[in-house]
Order: structure tokens, then C-alpha cells, then sequence
């Protein structure tokens, strides 16, 4: 049978999941060998036709240093009348986590897989990394801002026509376990159907 067996310490970990803001992230970052299994159980998402309709761009040390220079300067062709305080700000975005992974989504438009399904599996893959990162005993936290739809960044992170950022994953450590916030309850947002009478 197959799977072979619960493992309810996951699902409990997974009830209990929290973002933990990347502001509130500490070092140590996930070594190699972590970030390897982090981004192997990223891949294993839902992925209709078997296209693999997205790809990670990993940036840690001193890449996140020289991409912040990157956002620097497309913030100050965005924004010309920034500060050099807020261009600075910009700069240092990646400097929050001690690891931040670009999941990309690539679309094949010409395919017969409608290209919502390959978006969704592309935010299956943003997921999964948030939650093999939680497992494997960090915090992450998946954002956008302003960075995740600018074309000077995308061409930086040299994006393909049909390519665009899903999101950023902020991967580092936490002092402590965030508290809980109000959520939506089971009840709220289940039901069964049921077939007309």
C-alpha cells in the first residue's frame, strides 16, 4: 500500500505552520545539503504533461549582496527622485534571510495543458518550498514586492518571454515560534456537496 504510513507529526507541523516575516529572520540559513532536499521536495508538485513549468534561482553569500545592487539601481529608474537612504533599503532586500529562491513560472502557451494549470503548479512549487523548509526545521516566507514585476529585475534574472517571478522564498531561522493569527475556520470555508434533489 502505498503511502506506506502516516507520519502525524508532519501533519501536526503542518497545522501549525506559521510565516515568520523575513524582518524576524536569523542566520543560520539551511546548508548545501539542506537546500538540496528544500528545493527536491519543491519540484514534487501536481504538473500536468510532465513540463516542469517553472525553474528556482537560488541566491546566497555574497549573490545576494550583488543582486541587491541590481535592485538598487532598477528602484532608482522606477522611483528618480529616491533617496539614497531608500535606495539603499532596496539594495539590502535580499540581505533579510541567509538564503532567497526565485521560483519562476514558465508557461508553454502552445501546449494543451491550459496555462492556469501550469501557474498553479508553479505556485505548488512556491508551497512546497515554504513547507519542506518548515519540515527540514526553518522558517520561509513568500513574497513579491515590487521587484517581482519589474522588467529591469526580470531581465537581470535573464526571464524568458513566456517567464515570470511567482514569488521569493526567504529562508532562514527564527529566536522564537510567532503567535497565532485570526484565520478563516474549517468551517468556514468547507462544505459537501450535494447532488440536487
Amino acid at each position: 500500500m502505498y503511502p506506506e504510513n502516516s507520519i502525524e507529526e508532519a501533519v501536526q507541523r503542518l497545522i501549525e505552520r506559521r510565516t515568520v516575516k523575513v524582518i524576524h529572520m536569523l542566520e543560520p540559513g539551511p546548508s548545501d545539503a539542506q537546500m538540496h532536499k528544500i528545493l527536491s521536495a519543491a519540484i514534487r508538485v501536481p504538473d500536468h504533461g510532465k513540463l516542469a513549468p517553472w525553474r528556482f534561482i537560488e541566491f546566497n553569500g555574497d549573490a545576494r549582496v550583488a543582486f541587491g545592487e541590481v535592485l538598487g539601481r532598477c528602484y532608482q529608474v522606477q522611483k528618480p527622485e529616491a533617496t539614497e537612504a531608500q535606495i539603499a533599503h532596496e539594495a539590502a532586500r535580499f540581505l533579510r534571510a541567509p538564503r532567497v529562491v526565485a521560483v519562476i513560472s514558465r508557461v508553454k502557451h502552445e501546449h494543451k495543458i491550459p496555462v492556469w494549470e501550469q501557474t498553479l503548479s508553479a505556485g505548488a512549487a512556491c508551497q512546497n518550498l515554504l513547507v519542506a523548509a518548515n519540515l527540514v526545521g526553518f522558517v520561509a516566507q513568500w513574497l513579491t514586492e515590487w521587484y517581482a514585476y519589474d522588467k529591469g529585475v526580470d531581465q537581470a534574472l535573464g526571464l524568458e518571454q513566456d517567464e515570470r517571478v511567482a514569488g521569493y522564498i526567504y529562508i532562514g531561522s527564527a529566536a522564537e515560534k510567532p503567535p497565532e493569527r485570526p484565520r478563516a475556520t474549517l468551517d468556514e470555508v468547507h462544505s459537501q456537496w450535494v447532488a440536487p434533489s
